[in-house]
């Protein structure tokens, strides 16, 4: 498996997409049934090649991510060859960056506690790995318009 399986939460929205998977595997619902009850493992595999799938799909489309915490904000936008980031960072433990409201109140009220980074790096895997890797570490999709207004204030 390259990514990870879908979860059970996961898996029902795309319950369409998976038959026709199942189809083109040469898997019908008759023989997906039997599959699961006499050979779990080989149907877990088809699951998981399917996650994969999915996944790729979803990865291919993502061109913002973000991770928060209290003393920091890091934005990326993920570009065909390589990642840019801006960080914000705060000095001061009263300064809060894990919501909108604290960001825009620092940076509006505590600019002389924030420090601010900008920086672009080459992919050291492929696009869709890395991407994976960073929502496993916690980051969650972010949006251009959050991007550019952050580029728009702060360069």
């Amino acid at each position: 498996m390259k990514y990870r399986m879908l979860t059970d939460e996961e898996l029902p929205l795309f319950e369409e997409d998976l038959k026709q998977f199942l189809i083109v595997h040469g898997v019908h619902g008759e023989e997906w049934a039997k599959m699961n009850q006499e050979h779990p493992d080989e149907a877990r595999k088809l699951v998981g090649l399917f996650s994969d799938t999915v996944l790729q799909k979803v990865y291919e489309k993502i061109k913002f991510i973000e991770h928060r915490s209290k003393s920091s904000c890091m934005v990326f936008q993920l570009k065909p060859d390589s990642i840019e980031m801006i960080s914000i960072n705060a000095k001061d433990d009263a300064v809060d960056l894990s919501t909108p409201e604290g960001i825009h109140e620092a940076l509006v009220r505590n600019a002389a506690e924030l420090t601010f980074f900008k920086n672009t790096k080459p992919y050291s895997k492929e696009r869709e790995m890395e991407i994976h890797e960073m929502l496993e570490q916690g980051c969650v999709n972010s949006s251009e318009a959050f991007w550019m207004q952050l580029e728009k204030a702060l360069f």
